[in-house]
């Protein structure tokens, strides 16, 4: 493990995978670097992979206050660390920091994108689920936001939430219980933000699993359409938490110099 340091003083830890041009993955929420290593091992033969914790999580540090400003910052000065022409891929909320950091201009080379989980439903009805998960978290119970952030987030059902909790990993999610307001953040609550996905000016892959929920293959369309010259791609068979030895095969390609 090595670490390099954000703009706020943040320690951000990160490993190294491999060798040839850089690749900076990046994890969605209740994720930390160990999520992405599988993806990593198997495209290490062709790539230097670097997984990091994003802020609050593993073996990274937190500053207060947060705003999702501060984690493209991390992912800057992971990208410092990777060298020139990197590319990045993210999963779910991870995909959301991808996209924003090639919109925004970051020194990135390409992006993968794996279901970013805006919603493209103008309907849909808007809920305070942030301000509750905040609320949890501010007052030390960061198992009731995990839990809220389950339910109403990716909408686990209630007996799998049962499950979860009734079990010896429930520990893991009520640690990064307290990260799951970070990844409300950044996705925010107005659809996808297409004026800035229309500022990406480096080729951008944007996938989604064929038996994932329909929101997923919607989002992916709409984030595509949005990018100057954006692909995108159905893995059938797989949905939001894909074969990772799978997807290396099939975006080796798209990434490749």
């Amino acid at each position: 493990m090595d670490t390099t340091t954000s703009a706020d003083g943040t320690t951000i830890a990160y490993e190294r995978f491999g060798q040839g041009p850089p690749l900076v993955t990046v994890v969605g929420a209740f994720c930390e670097r160990t999520a992405a290593q599988p993806l990593a091992q198997a495209l290490a033969s062709d790539f230097t992979v670097h997984c990091y914790d994003r802020r609050g999580r593993g073996d990274s540090t937190n500053t207060a206050p947060y705003a999702p400003a501060r984690e493209l910052e991390d992912l800057a000065a992971v990208l410092a660390v990777a060298g020139d022409g990197a590319a990045l891929y993210g999963h779910s909320s991870g995909a959301v920091l991808a996209l924003l950091a090639a919109a925004d201009g970051l020194p990135v080379a390409k992006v993968v994108a794996y279901e970013p989980p805006w919603s493209v439903d103008a309907a849909a009805e808007r809920t305070d689920l942030a301000q509750r998960v905040d609320a949890a978290i501010a007052d030390g119970r960061p198992g009731d936001a995990a839990e809220m952030f389950m339910r109403e987030g990716p909408g686990m059902p209630e007996e799998v939430i049962a499950g979860m909790k009734a079990g010896p990993g429930w520990a893991y999610f009520e640690k990064l219980g307290s990260t799951v307001g970070y990844d409300l953040a950044i996705v925010g609550d107005e659809g996808v933000p297409t004026a800035r996905l229309a500022q990406i000016t480096v080729p951008a892959l944007v996938v989604a699993g064929g038996a994932s929920a329909a929101w997923a293959r919607d989002t992916v369309a709409v984030v595509a359409d949005a990018i100057p010259g954006g692909e995108r791609m159905t893995v059938d068979g797989q949905d939001h938490n894909v074969d990772q030895e799978l997807l290396a095969k099939l975006i080796r390609p798209f990434l490749a110099p």
